[in-house]
Protein backbone atom coordinates (compact mmCIF):
# COMPACT_ATOMS: atom_id res chain seq x y z
CA UNK A 1 0.00 0.00 0.00
CA UNK A 2 1.23 3.12 -0.74
CA UNK A 3 2.60 5.09 2.53
CA UNK A 4 1.33 8.61 3.57
CA UNK A 5 3.36 11.82 2.97
CA UNK A 6 5.39 12.10 5.85
CA UNK A 7 4.56 8.44 7.28
CA UNK A 8 7.65 7.78 8.59
CA UNK A 9 8.76 10.50 10.50
CA UNK A 10 5.15 9.86 12.67
CA UNK A 11 6.84 7.97 14.83
CA UNK A 12 9.57 10.42 15.71
CA UNK A 13 7.41 13.09 16.01
CA UNK A 14 5.58 11.20 18.09
CA UNK A 15 8.32 10.21 19.97
CA UNK A 16 9.47 14.10 20.55
CA UNK A 17 6.59 14.56 22.22
CA UNK A 18 6.56 11.51 24.57
CA UNK A 19 10.26 12.67 25.35
CA UNK A 20 8.59 16.49 26.26
CA UNK A 21 6.43 14.89 28.61
CA UNK A 22 8.56 12.77 30.58
CA UNK A 23 11.46 15.41 30.78
CA UNK A 24 8.55 18.16 32.02
CA UNK A 25 7.86 15.40 34.72
CA UNK A 26 11.54 15.30 35.73
CA UNK A 27 11.51 19.35 35.77
CA UNK A 28 8.73 19.35 38.01
CA UNK A 29 10.85 16.76 40.47
CA UNK A 30 13.93 18.46 40.45
CA UNK A 31 11.84 21.68 41.32
CA UNK A 32 9.73 20.37 43.97
CA UNK A 33 13.66 19.44 45.33
CA UNK A 34 15.50 22.47 44.80
CA UNK A 35 12.43 24.67 45.41
CA UNK A 36 13.81 25.92 49.08
CA UNK A 37 17.27 26.99 47.17
CA UNK A 38 15.55 28.98 44.35
CA UNK A 39 15.89 32.33 44.55
CA UNK A 40 12.00 33.15 43.52
CA UNK A 41 10.39 30.15 43.98
CA UNK A 42 6.98 31.54 42.82
CA UNK A 43 8.73 32.61 39.55
CA UNK A 44 10.07 28.99 39.51
CA UNK A 45 6.22 27.84 39.42
CA UNK A 46 5.18 30.32 36.93
CA UNK A 47 8.22 29.01 34.62
CA UNK A 48 7.36 25.62 34.81
CA UNK A 49 3.41 25.98 34.21
CA UNK A 50 4.73 28.03 30.86
CA UNK A 51 7.17 24.67 29.73
CA UNK A 52 4.26 22.76 30.70
CA UNK A 53 1.75 24.77 28.71
CA UNK A 54 4.31 25.40 25.69
CA UNK A 55 4.60 20.93 25.81
CA UNK A 56 0.88 20.38 24.89
CA UNK A 57 1.37 23.39 22.18
CA UNK A 58 4.33 21.48 20.69
CA UNK A 59 2.78 18.08 21.03
CA UNK A 60 -0.68 19.34 19.26
CA UNK A 61 1.30 21.55 16.80
CA UNK A 62 3.83 19.06 15.66
CA UNK A 63 1.26 15.78 15.21
CA UNK A 64 -0.06 18.16 11.96
CA UNK A 65 2.60 18.17 9.26
CA UNK A 66 0.90 21.36 8.27
CA UNK A 67 2.03 23.10 11.35
CA UNK A 68 5.74 21.83 11.51
CA UNK A 69 6.86 24.43 9.38
CA UNK A 70 9.50 27.84 10.50
CA UNK A 71 6.84 29.23 12.29
CA UNK A 72 6.49 26.48 15.35
CA UNK A 73 10.35 25.82 15.11
CA UNK A 74 11.38 29.08 15.70
CA UNK A 75 8.36 29.75 18.30
CA UNK A 76 9.61 26.48 20.18
CA UNK A 77 13.31 27.54 20.05
CA UNK A 78 12.63 30.93 21.19
CA UNK A 79 10.40 29.52 24.09
CA UNK A 80 13.59 27.28 25.36
CA UNK A 81 15.88 29.95 24.41
CA UNK A 82 13.34 32.40 27.34
CA UNK A 83 13.59 29.48 29.92
CA UNK A 84 17.61 29.12 29.50
CA UNK A 85 18.10 32.89 29.81
CA UNK A 86 15.22 33.52 33.02
CA UNK A 87 17.30 30.20 34.81
CA UNK A 88 19.95 32.59 36.20
CA UNK A 89 17.19 35.01 37.54
CA UNK A 90 14.71 32.12 38.86
CA UNK A 91 17.45 29.99 40.29
CA UNK A 92 19.99 32.35 41.20
CA UNK A 93 23.65 32.47 40.50
CA UNK A 94 24.35 31.50 44.08
CA UNK A 95 22.51 28.45 44.01
CA UNK A 96 23.95 27.73 40.52
CA UNK A 97 27.07 28.05 41.15
CA UNK A 98 26.57 25.57 44.55
CA UNK A 99 25.30 22.64 41.87
CA UNK A 100 21.52 23.30 41.62
CA UNK A 101 20.30 22.30 38.56
CA UNK A 102 19.50 24.52 35.58
CA UNK A 103 15.09 24.89 35.61
CA UNK A 104 14.86 23.00 31.94
CA UNK A 105 17.58 20.49 32.41
CA UNK A 106 16.77 17.63 29.97
CA UNK A 107 13.57 19.56 28.78
CA UNK A 108 15.60 21.89 26.92
CA UNK A 109 16.56 19.12 24.13
CA UNK A 110 12.80 19.48 22.73
CA UNK A 111 13.93 22.18 20.04
CA UNK A 112 16.84 20.55 19.01
CA UNK A 113 14.82 17.01 18.43
CA UNK A 114 12.45 19.07 16.70
CA UNK A 115 14.68 20.63 14.47
CA UNK A 116 16.84 17.77 13.65
CA UNK A 117 13.60 15.71 12.71
CA UNK A 118 12.35 18.29 10.29
CA UNK A 119 15.74 19.44 8.66
CA UNK A 120 18.48 17.14 9.46
CA UNK A 121 21.43 17.07 10.94
CA UNK A 122 22.40 20.58 10.16
CA UNK A 123 18.66 21.99 11.14
CA UNK A 124 19.31 20.06 14.39
CA UNK A 125 23.09 20.69 14.78
CA UNK A 126 22.21 24.84 14.72
CA UNK A 127 19.30 24.66 17.19
CA UNK A 128 21.63 22.71 19.72
CA UNK A 129 24.96 25.32 19.13
CA UNK A 130 22.03 28.22 19.91
CA UNK A 131 20.55 26.56 23.39
CA UNK A 132 24.15 25.15 24.30
CA UNK A 133 25.30 28.76 23.77
CA UNK A 134 22.54 30.17 25.78
CA UNK A 135 23.49 27.93 28.53
CA UNK A 136 27.15 28.27 28.65
CA UNK A 137 26.49 32.40 28.99
CA UNK A 138 24.33 31.96 31.77
CA UNK A 139 26.75 30.13 33.90
CA UNK A 140 29.52 31.77 36.16
CA UNK A 141 31.99 29.10 35.52
CA UNK A 142 31.91 26.73 32.48
CA UNK A 143 32.74 23.25 33.92
CA UNK A 144 32.87 19.78 32.80
CA UNK A 145 29.56 19.51 33.66
CA UNK A 146 28.36 22.16 31.63
CA UNK A 147 30.36 21.25 28.79
CA UNK A 148 29.00 17.83 28.92
CA UNK A 149 25.32 19.25 28.23
CA UNK A 150 25.80 21.29 25.41
CA UNK A 151 27.94 18.13 23.88
CA UNK A 152 24.91 15.50 24.50
CA UNK A 153 22.68 18.24 22.81
CA UNK A 154 25.07 17.99 19.97
CA UNK A 155 24.82 14.95 20.13
CA UNK A 156 20.93 14.68 20.18
CA UNK A 157 20.67 17.00 17.22
CA UNK A 158 23.47 15.05 14.84
CA UNK A 159 22.40 11.91 15.65
CA UNK A 160 18.29 12.58 15.51
CA UNK A 161 18.80 14.17 12.36
CA UNK A 162 20.92 11.56 10.59
CA UNK A 163 17.64 8.81 11.28
CA UNK A 164 15.27 11.64 10.44
CA UNK A 165 17.00 11.75 6.69
CA UNK A 166 17.07 8.20 6.18
CA UNK A 167 12.97 7.67 7.17
CA UNK A 168 12.76 10.16 4.49
CA UNK A 169 14.74 8.60 2.12
CA UNK A 170 13.24 4.96 3.04
CA UNK A 171 9.84 6.12 2.42
CA UNK A 172 10.45 7.88 -0.97
CA UNK A 173 12.41 4.54 -2.07
CA UNK A 174 9.62 2.99 -0.77
CA UNK A 175 6.99 5.27 -2.06
CA UNK A 176 9.00 4.50 -5.78
CA UNK A 177 8.81 1.20 -6.02
CA UNK A 178 4.71 0.84 -5.14
CA UNK A 179 4.79 2.96 -8.33
CA UNK A 180 7.46 1.50 -9.95
CA UNK A 181 5.38 -2.21 -9.36
CA UNK A 182 1.59 -0.47 -10.21
CA UNK A 183 3.26 0.78 -13.47
CA UNK A 184 4.73 -2.33 -14.33
CA UNK A 185 1.32 -4.31 -14.02
CA UNK A 186 0.04 -2.03 -16.24
CA UNK A 187 2.25 -2.17 -18.71
CA UNK A 188 1.92 -5.65 -18.50
CA UNK A 189 -1.85 -6.57 -18.45
CA UNK A 190 -1.76 -3.85 -22.12
CA UNK A 191 0.79 -5.90 -23.51
CA UNK A 192 -1.39 -8.84 -23.04
CA UNK A 193 -4.54 -6.92 -24.94
CA UNK A 194 -2.33 -5.79 -27.60
CA UNK A 195 -0.66 -9.38 -27.90
CA UNK A 196 -4.40 -10.90 -27.75
CA UNK A 197 -5.83 -8.63 -30.00
CA UNK A 198 -3.54 -6.17 -32.15
CA UNK A 199 -1.18 -8.16 -33.10
CA UNK A 200 -3.22 -11.10 -34.10
CA UNK A 201 -5.07 -9.13 -36.36
CA UNK A 202 -1.72 -7.37 -37.76
CA UNK A 203 -0.33 -11.15 -38.26
CA UNK A 204 -3.48 -12.40 -39.97
CA UNK A 205 -3.32 -9.34 -42.03
CA UNK A 206 0.10 -9.83 -43.19
CA UNK A 207 -0.39 -13.24 -43.55
CA UNK A 208 -3.25 -13.09 -45.56
CA UNK A 209 -2.02 -10.33 -48.26
CA UNK A 210 1.33 -11.67 -48.67
CA UNK A 211 0.50 -13.11 -51.70
CA UNK A 212 -2.02 -10.48 -52.94
CA UNK A 213 -0.69 -7.68 -55.75
CA UNK A 214 -1.24 -3.67 -55.75
CA UNK A 215 -2.12 -2.00 -52.39
CA UNK A 216 -3.16 -5.34 -50.72
CA UNK A 217 0.44 -6.53 -51.10
CA UNK A 218 1.75 -2.86 -49.86
CA UNK A 219 -1.22 -3.16 -46.73
CA UNK A 220 0.50 -6.44 -45.37
CA UNK A 221 3.97 -5.28 -45.81
CA UNK A 222 2.72 -2.13 -43.85
CA UNK A 223 0.60 -4.46 -41.41
CA UNK A 224 3.55 -6.49 -40.87
CA UNK A 225 5.90 -3.37 -39.94
CA UNK A 226 3.43 -2.34 -37.44
CA UNK A 227 3.71 -5.93 -35.76
CA UNK A 228 7.15 -5.95 -35.95
CA UNK A 229 6.82 -2.17 -34.34
CA UNK A 230 4.42 -3.26 -31.92
CA UNK A 231 6.07 -6.44 -30.66
CA UNK A 232 9.41 -4.20 -30.24
CA UNK A 233 7.27 -1.32 -28.00
CA UNK A 234 6.44 -4.37 -26.07
CA UNK A 235 9.31 -5.96 -25.82
CA UNK A 236 11.12 -2.57 -24.62
CA UNK A 237 8.55 -1.78 -22.31
CA UNK A 238 9.16 -5.21 -20.61
CA UNK A 239 12.31 -3.92 -18.45
CA UNK A 240 11.06 -1.69 -15.55
CA UNK A 241 11.69 1.93 -15.89
CA UNK A 242 14.09 2.17 -13.43
CA UNK A 243 15.90 5.02 -12.03
CA UNK A 244 19.20 5.55 -13.45
CA UNK A 245 21.01 3.37 -11.62
CA UNK A 246 23.32 0.39 -13.35
CA UNK A 247 20.89 -2.69 -15.02
CA UNK A 248 22.58 -5.60 -16.05
CA UNK A 249 22.60 -5.81 -20.31
CA UNK A 250 23.01 -9.66 -20.41
CA UNK A 251 19.89 -9.78 -17.89
CA UNK A 252 17.48 -7.88 -20.51
CA UNK A 253 18.55 -9.74 -23.27
CA UNK A 254 17.99 -13.14 -21.09
CA UNK A 255 14.39 -13.08 -21.78
CA UNK A 256 14.93 -13.35 -25.51
CA UNK A 257 16.85 -16.55 -25.80
CA UNK A 258 14.48 -19.21 -27.11
CA UNK A 259 15.08 -22.30 -28.96
CA UNK A 260 15.92 -20.23 -32.24
CA UNK A 261 17.43 -17.24 -30.74
CA UNK A 262 20.97 -18.28 -28.90
CA UNK A 263 22.41 -15.49 -26.67
CA UNK A 264 25.98 -15.33 -26.05
CA UNK A 265 27.06 -12.94 -23.21
CA UNK A 266 29.75 -12.41 -20.93
CA UNK A 267 29.80 -14.10 -17.59
CA UNK A 268 29.85 -11.62 -15.58
CA UNK A 269 27.07 -8.60 -15.62
CA UNK A 270 27.29 -6.02 -18.22
CA UNK A 271 26.51 -2.74 -16.19
CA UNK A 272 24.92 0.05 -18.34
CA UNK A 273 23.11 2.99 -16.60
CA UNK A 274 18.94 1.44 -16.66
CA UNK A 275 18.25 4.26 -19.42
CA UNK A 276 20.89 3.04 -22.04
CA UNK A 277 20.15 -0.94 -21.00
CA UNK A 278 16.50 -0.15 -21.87
CA UNK A 279 16.97 1.23 -25.09
CA UNK A 280 20.04 -1.21 -26.41
CA UNK A 281 18.20 -4.34 -25.38
CA UNK A 282 14.63 -2.48 -27.24
CA UNK A 283 17.23 -1.94 -30.63
CA UNK A 284 17.95 -6.27 -30.38
CA UNK A 285 14.37 -6.96 -29.99
CA UNK A 286 13.66 -4.93 -33.37
CA UNK A 287 16.71 -6.83 -34.62
CA UNK A 288 15.21 -9.73 -33.65
CA UNK A 289 11.78 -9.25 -34.96
CA UNK A 290 13.08 -8.43 -38.01
CA UNK A 291 14.78 -11.76 -38.56
CA UNK A 292 11.68 -13.55 -37.54
CA UNK A 293 9.86 -11.98 -40.15
CA UNK A 294 11.78 -12.10 -43.13
CA UNK A 295 14.92 -15.18 -42.16
CA UNK A 296 12.89 -17.74 -40.72
CA UNK A 297 13.50 -16.82 -37.20
CA UNK A 298 16.55 -18.22 -36.46
CA UNK A 299 19.36 -15.50 -35.09
CA UNK A 300 22.40 -15.70 -32.85
CA UNK A 301 22.88 -12.71 -30.91
CA UNK A 302 26.60 -12.13 -29.04
CA UNK A 303 27.27 -9.33 -26.16
CA UNK A 304 30.87 -8.25 -25.89
CA UNK A 305 31.83 -5.97 -22.90
CA UNK A 306 34.80 -4.12 -24.04
CA UNK A 307 36.85 -1.60 -22.12
CA UNK A 308 35.24 1.44 -24.00
CA UNK A 309 32.07 0.21 -25.51
CA UNK A 310 29.72 -2.65 -25.70
CA UNK A 311 28.33 -4.39 -28.90
CA UNK A 312 25.08 -6.35 -29.49
CA UNK A 313 25.89 -8.32 -32.54
CA UNK A 314 22.64 -10.16 -33.85
CA UNK A 315 22.88 -12.44 -37.13
CA UNK A 316 20.67 -14.91 -39.48
CA UNK A 317 21.46 -17.16 -41.97
CA UNK A 318 18.58 -15.43 -43.78
CA UNK A 319 17.94 -14.81 -47.67
CA UNK A 320 20.25 -11.50 -47.20
CA UNK A 321 19.32 -8.60 -48.91
CA UNK A 322 21.11 -6.23 -51.34
CA UNK A 323 22.66 -2.45 -50.97
CA UNK A 324 20.66 0.23 -51.21
CA UNK A 325 17.68 -1.92 -50.16
CA UNK A 326 16.96 -0.03 -46.51
CA UNK A 327 17.59 3.31 -48.17
CA UNK A 328 14.90 2.37 -50.43
CA UNK A 329 12.48 1.18 -47.63
CA UNK A 330 13.27 4.21 -45.98
CA UNK A 331 12.46 6.07 -49.06
CA UNK A 332 9.07 4.54 -48.86
CA UNK A 333 8.14 5.30 -45.61
CA UNK A 334 8.74 1.78 -44.04
CA UNK A 335 11.19 3.32 -41.06
CA UNK A 336 11.28 0.10 -38.66
CA UNK A 337 15.15 0.06 -39.14
CA UNK A 338 15.22 3.63 -38.94
CA UNK A 339 13.51 4.01 -36.00
CA UNK A 340 13.49 1.16 -34.45
CA UNK A 341 17.48 0.24 -34.36
CA UNK A 342 19.33 3.21 -35.69
CA UNK A 343 17.42 5.76 -33.87
CA UNK A 344 17.83 4.36 -30.46
CA UNK A 345 21.17 3.75 -30.80
CA UNK A 346 21.96 7.11 -32.24
CA UNK A 347 20.35 8.65 -29.57
CA UNK A 348 22.90 6.97 -27.09
CA UNK A 349 25.87 8.09 -29.18
CA UNK A 350 26.54 4.86 -30.75
CA UNK A 351 26.67 3.74 -33.94
CA UNK A 352 24.39 0.69 -35.79
CA UNK A 353 26.04 -1.47 -38.60
CA UNK A 354 24.60 -3.47 -40.93
CA UNK A 355 26.13 -6.05 -43.08
CA UNK A 356 23.98 -8.35 -45.57
CA UNK A 357 24.11 -10.05 -49.06
CA UNK A 358 21.99 -12.00 -50.58
CA UNK A 359 21.83 -15.13 -49.90
CA UNK A 360 24.26 -14.91 -46.93
CA UNK A 361 22.25 -13.26 -44.22
CA UNK A 362 22.59 -10.49 -42.07
CA UNK A 363 24.19 -9.35 -39.25
CA UNK A 364 23.35 -5.99 -37.34
CA UNK A 365 26.01 -4.44 -35.16
CA UNK A 366 24.69 -2.07 -32.56
CA UNK A 367 27.55 -0.38 -30.39
CA UNK A 368 26.55 2.09 -27.67
CA UNK A 369 29.90 3.74 -25.88
CA UNK A 370 30.96 2.79 -21.84
CA UNK A 371 32.05 6.36 -21.57
CA UNK A 372 28.05 7.62 -21.40
CA UNK A 373 27.70 5.36 -18.75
Amino acid sequence: MPTSPGGFEVPLWRAIAVFRVASLAYVCVVALRHADRYAHPLAAAAVVLVMAAWTVVTALGYARPSRRGWPLLLADLGVVLGVVLATPWVVGRAALAAGVPTLGVAWLAGPVLAWAVSGGRRRGTVAALVLGAADLATRERIGESSLTGVILLLLAGVVVGHVARLAVTAEERLQRAVELEAATRERERLARDIHDSVLQVLALVQRRGAHLDGEAAELARLAGEQEAALRALIAGAAAPPADDGPADLRALLGRYASPSVSLSAPAGPVPLPAPVARELAAATAAALDNVARHAGGRAWVLVEDEEDTVTVSVRDDGPGFADGRLAEAAAQGRLGVARSIRGRIEELGGTVRITSTPGTGTEVELTVPRQRT
